[in-house]
């Protein structure tokens, strides 16, 4: 196969693009007539300006290197042209090879990826897939064995098919890296390089970030030596469509600021540095009537699927969330961003802000800042280049009503969250997200309590255990106690926020143990959030 790959050495297209856009078409730019007629469906009609400058070298097989802000229209600025591309095929990919791969740093993000070009590619009879972790790995070996036109995954769970051959990277024609500053920041280099290694040097290589620091940079160098750059902003936040606000609270008024904030009209998302930070938020939020959901790492992948579900259909309109969601939710319609925690680092401040004033929207940005928070907070707010304007307020205030649209909650309790929607599962039933004394009580309690497949003498015995109670697959001296744990019986209940999972002893019960990769929501060294 030949691959028309500029063999011009880098260049870069700084100019505005808005006037392009006036007169530009998507057909103009070269997309195929059936993509063009579903991105009319969709309402889409008007390239943006990355898609406008970035589309025609693209469709044209050049290396391509993008700078963006979030909520740009990267997606489709590098997904069109694979599809387009991709198209001109008459055949099916073969087993276990796709033609096009899409790296991608978080699983939720390569839902969304797979989500936006479903409807094209199915335009023209192509086939997206993702393979990311927290998903069933066999499905994904099987989606593999049938063909796959584009694959869309993180670099942890693509490695996991690269070690055991249930995929093969030698037919990749085109192969994209979405938010690469966010897998450089995750630490997720390494696994790139050697992907990126494992492609054909003669493909054609796509690279879009909001910020090319050093580590970006050297892949651009190692991997796309000759490119063409298009940008559209400066690498820091430069939405004009945004405000920022530092919200001065005394220490003792913070919750009752965040009640009033979380009880305003609209979607809004809040900022915590740590999965029990966030769990307690939400708590706090829901005991005073507000409808807020917590994601975090700690949570199963079924389970963060159905939150984020509830948040974009706006049955739930606040959602509390650490790091992991600014580094994957694409979510439009979000007015508020609320850091109830500050950010790590300069680029966390972007990346959750850039969860507003999405595709031309307008959006406001606040951080809760308590005394002894502000001069980081300035900090960190003249590093991501942001002017951000400090008003202090407090519950009630004119100022904190203008700026976010806070009202008083209506201070009737809502049910804890994790007695919300459950997902049961067929082994052991859904306990929620902080276990609760009680043991398995299955899909259809019945009197007496689970008496497993062939009740023996001893079972559990419903709401009041025994002596010789449920003691899981196998029963062992020294199982559940009832509501206070004994000296090895199970301890699930002192589960901490680092995520931590039970490991059978053969003491007898259960111990826990951390395991931060099961828990941390990616695929790879990510930092615990």
């Amino acid at each position: 196969m030949t691959h028309a790959v500029s063999t011009s050495t880098s260049t870069t297209s700084t100019t505005d693009a808005t006037s392009a856009t006036d007169v530009v078409t998507f057909a103009e730019l070269g997309l195929p007539e059936p993509v063009v007629a579903a991105l009319a469906r969709n309402s889409i009609t008007v390239p943006s300006p990355i898609q406008a400058k970035a589309l025609p070298d693209a469709i044209a097989g050049k290396n391509v290197l993008g700078r963006a802000q979030t909520g740009s229209g990267k997606t489709l600025a590098f997904g069109l042209p694979i599809l387009a591309r991709l198209a001109l095929h008459t055949d099916r990919p073969a087993a276990k090879r796709p033609r096009a791969l899409v790296l991608v740093p978080t699983r939720e993000l390569a839902f969304q990826v797979v989500e936006s070009l479903a409807p094209y590619a199915g335009a023209q009879g192509l086939t997206v897939r993702a393979a990311v972790g927290g998903t069933p790995f066999n499905k994904q070996v099987e989606q593999l064995r049938r063909g796959v036109d584009v694959l869309v995954a993180t670099p942890g769970r693509l490695a996991d098919h690269l070690r055991q051959g249930t995929c093969v990277l030698d037919s990749i024609e085109i192969t994209a890296l979405d938010e690469a500053d966010q897998m450089a920041d995750m630490g997720f280099l390494p696994e790139v390089r050697a992907v990126l290694s494992d492609t054909p040097s003669d493909g054609q290589r796509m690279l879009f970030s909001a910020t090319l620091d050093r580590e970006v940079q050297s892949l651009v160098r190692q991997f796309l030596p000759d490119h063409v750059e298009h940008s559209t902003q400066d690498g820091k936040a430069s939405v004009r469509t945004m405000d920022h606000y530092m919200l001065n609270v005394d220490r003792g008024q913070k919750d009752i600021v965040l009640s009033e904030i979380g009880a305003r009209e609209g979607r809004t998302i809040m900022f915590a540095r740590t999965k029990l930070g966030c769990d307690g938020i939400t708590d706090r939020l829901r005991a005073l009537g507000i409808a807020a959901e917590s994601l975090h790492g700690g949570k199963a992948q079924n389970q963060r699927t159905r939150v984020l579900e509830r948040f974009k259909n706006g049955r739930t309109p606040v959602l509390v969330a650490t790091d992991v969601a600014a580094r994957g939710i694409h979510v439009d319609g979000i007015d508020l961003v609320v850091h109830v925690d500050p950010p790590a680092d300069h680029k966390d401040y972007l990346h959750r802000a850039g969860r507003t004033a999405r595709a031309g929207e307008k959006g406001t940005v606040v951080a809760i800042v308590l005394p002894n928070q502000r001069r980081q907070m300035q900090r960190l707010i003249g590093m991501a280049g942001v002017k951000a304007n400090s008003v202090n307020v407090s519950p009630g205030s004119t100022e904190l009503s203008t700026i976010t649209g806070a009202q008083k909650p209506t201070g009737e309790p809502l049910r804890a969250e994790s007695s919300a929607p459950r997902d049961r599962s067929r082994s052991g039933g859904y306990q929620g997200d902080r276990p609760r004394s009680g043991g398995y009580q299955g899909d259809r309690p019945r009197t007496g309590g689970y008496q497993g497949d062939r009740p023996r003498t001893g079972g559990y015995q419903g709401d009041r255990p025994r002596t010789g109670g449920y003691q899981g697959d196998r029963p062992r001296t020294g199982g559940y106690q009832g509501d206070r744990p004994r000296t090895g019986g199970y301890q699930g209940d002192s589960r901490r926020e680092s995520g931590s999972v039970r490991e059978e002893t053969k003491s007898g019960g259960f111990r826990s143990r951390t395991d931060h990769r099961s828990y941390d929501g990616f695929d790879g060294p990510a930092r615990n959030r």
